[in-house]
């Protein structure tokens, strides 16, 4: 073993090894060397533990001999705990407390779970038990179903009518949330049921029309009765939305069938026209027919009438003479002559001469108008 000369770190010359090869003494130093020292593992350890204890506010002073804080051990401050909980309370009530506008409702979860709806104001959830979903229940949302690249793999609205006819259609859904825990809860995407939903009624009702009605006149009753369907189907999923309205846009034939579908129009049109024209001339000459027919159904009825109540008094007449005949026979013969002279008589011009008297009619004009004199003066007296 080499001999230690020169006190306890050795005296062999700088830079030189000792009896083992190795001039070091405890500590890392080499003997006599005057440049900085190589720091061990431990002391560095202890450097980084004090930078620590200086930014979590302790203080930073060391005594030289122990390494230690200089007010007993250097830890956290009761200060700075202090502002750390206050800092963590005021995140906490932060996080708890939140604002719900009027058009909006909340839906408060605790452990993810349906708690409670908040209403607007200023409303409290303590956070992290109990979160909070605010929903704008009153605001119109628009789902439009039918126009290109909005609706389905085909991104259009071509529909099969009953009577075997396709249409294009066109529409929009205006819906709001009516329930806000239903909506978040019983919908996995709300927008793709609704558009889903909406189609498929649409589909439904257009199946149950002909294509002429869908064109004109019906096209506000399928708007609501695609709407009342829209809304069942919902309110069976309890999906917590209402169905504000339904607008129809568009009901036109294909854009590649729409002028030869305008050119049937037009001559369905007309034939209607001709029909109609047809109907009222058939209905006039029908008229016309059965009223000239009830004219001579009735002269005819008033004919027989006539007749039948001439023919019934006759009857009672000539029975009524043969009874007067039987009761006496010479009377009612003269009675008879009489009348029967009386209505052949009335109806010629007749004068009467007296040729066997004394003037032997010697003062009577020969060719006097006798007829005609008396025609005036009973025209005249009329």
């Amino acid at each position: 073993m080499a001999s230690n000369n020169g006190g306890p770190w050795g005296s062999g010359p700088r830079g030189g090894n000792g009896g083992n090869g190795d001039d070091r003494g405890p500590g890392n130093r080499r003997p006599g060397s005057d440049g900085p020292q190589i720091p061990e593992i431990e002391e560095l350890m202890k450097k980084g533990q004090e930078q620590l204890r200086v930014l979590m506010g302790g203080r930073g002073g060391r005594n030289k001999g122990t390494g230690t804080g200089g007010d007993g051990g250097g830890g956290i401050s009761r200060g700075t705990v202090g502002i750390a909980a206050i800092a963590v309370l005021g995140l906490w009530v932060f996080s708890s407390f939140y604002t719900v506008r009027p058009e909006e409702q909340s839906v408060e979860l605790f452990l993810g779970k349906y708690s409670a709806t908040g209403g607007p104001g200023l409303n409290f959830a303590p956070w992290p038990l109990v979160t909070a979903e605010v929903l704008p229940v009153t605001r119109e949302q628009t789902e439009q179903i039918g126009v290109a690249g909005t609706s389905g793999p085909g991104g259009d609205g071509l529909m099969l009518t009953t009577d075997a006819n396709i249409v294009d259609i066109e529409f929009e859904v205006v819906w709001n949330i009516s329930n806000p825990a239903n909506y978040l809860f019983n919908l996995r995407d709300p927008q793709q049921t609704i558009r889903a939903v909406s189609e498929s009624a649409m589909r439904e009702v257009i199946a149950r029309s002909e294509l002429a009605p869908i064109l004109n006149r019906d096209r506000g009753l399928i708007a609501t009765t695609v709407q009342e369907l829209i809304q069942f189907t919902l309110d069976s999923y309890d999906a917590g939305i209402n169905v504000v309205r339904l607008n129809l846009d568009k009901a036109d034939p294909p854009a590649e069938v729409i002028d030869a579908f305008r050119e049937v129009q037009a001559a369905e049109q007309t034939r209607d026209t001709l029909q109609r024209q047809a109907d009222a001339y058939a209905n006039q000459a029908l008229a016309g027919a059965r009223g000239e027919t009830a004219k001579v159904l009735e002269e005819a009825e008033a004919y027989r009438a006539q007749v039948v109540n001439e023919a019934d008094g006759e009857a009672s007449r000539f029975t009524a003479v043969l009874s007067e005949y039987v009761k006496a026979p010479e009377v009612t013969r003269k009675r008879l002559y009489l009348e029967t002279m009386e209505d052949v008589l009335g109806r010629v011009d007749k004068f009467i001469l007296d040729t066997n008297g004394e003037n032997s009619g010697q003062g009577v004009v020969p060719y006097l108008p006798l007829n005609e004199l008396r025609r005036n003066s009973t025209g005249g007296s009329n």
